[in-house]
């Protein structure tokens, strides 16, 4: 229970699929680049920062240069994920799974299957050890924090305090590893959805989100690499 109160800090997500593609890139400060997006809006919901909009900024630090450029490629690979037959055909899926376990809940069933589609993703990942997820880890804590700081202050985040501390907080947790297990998915994905409603699933709607999730993994666990190899293709003409 320990374990899993310190992971209902975390509300996002595809973290290990954005690493995926710089699974064997060796600059630490573009593999913190490449998850910052998420990281900012897990440290507090309010932040909203567009670097891209300023890149003119941030052209004298080879270390916050190496950070927007993972942040872009995080950008791309969304784009290119969200707009795929991969996405649009799983996600409906899903949602045709999860209906039951939405029933009289204000959780919408397209929402939590986007939202699982995902997480579900991570954990294939994860049981398969196509990540590396101690590399993950040890190339953030490697990366430049003094660079970082500046990064955002560039961005025009005043004060980092709290988005440092999220930072030390998530390396230190290490709760991705939790994703081996799918009981972790749909307790991530309920934690999610307590953020925005108040006691969305009941006991044995849990259950049963727990159950068509397993069903879902099941059936894609077999070619779900397609997605990111037609990404990485998209990636490479770019």
């Amino acid at each position: 229970m320990a374990f899993r109160t310190k992971i209902a800090t975390f509300n996002r997500m595809n973290f290990l699929s954005h690493f995926y593609f710089e699974r064997n890139n060796p600059d630490e400060n573009m593999v913190l680049g490449v998850v910052l997006p998420d990281f900012i809006k897990n440290a507090h919901k309010d932040y909203n920062l567009y670097p891209l909009k300023i890149r003119h900024l941030f052209k004298t630090q080879q270390e916050q240069i190496a950070i927007l450029k993972g942040w872009e490629r995080h950008i791309e690979v969304d784009r290119i994920f969200h707009s795929s037959d991969f996405f649009r055909h799983h996600t409906n899926n899903l949602k045709q799974l999860i209906v039951k376990a939405c029933e009289n809940s204000p959780v919408k069933p397209f929402f939590l299957a986007h939202i699982g589609l995902e997480l579900v993703l991570d954990h294939l990942l994860t049981v398969d050890g196509i990540v590396n997820i101690n590399t993950f880890y040890d190339q953030l804590g490697k990366a430049d924090k003094s660079a970082l700081d500046d990064f955002l202050h560039t961005c025009s985040l005043a004060d980092t305090t709290v988005f440092l501390k999220f930072l030390n907080n998530f390396i230190s947790s290490r709760y991705l590893f939790s994703y081996q297990k799918i009981d972790n998915i749909s307790y991530a994905l309920n934690r999610i959805c307590m953020r925005l409603w108040d006691k969305p699933f009941t006991e044995q709607q849990m259950l049963e989100l727990n159950l068509q999730l397993s069903v879902f993994s099941n059936s894609i666990k077999d070619d779900y690499l397609t997605i990111y190899n037609d990404i990485e293709r998209e990636l490479n003409k770019s």
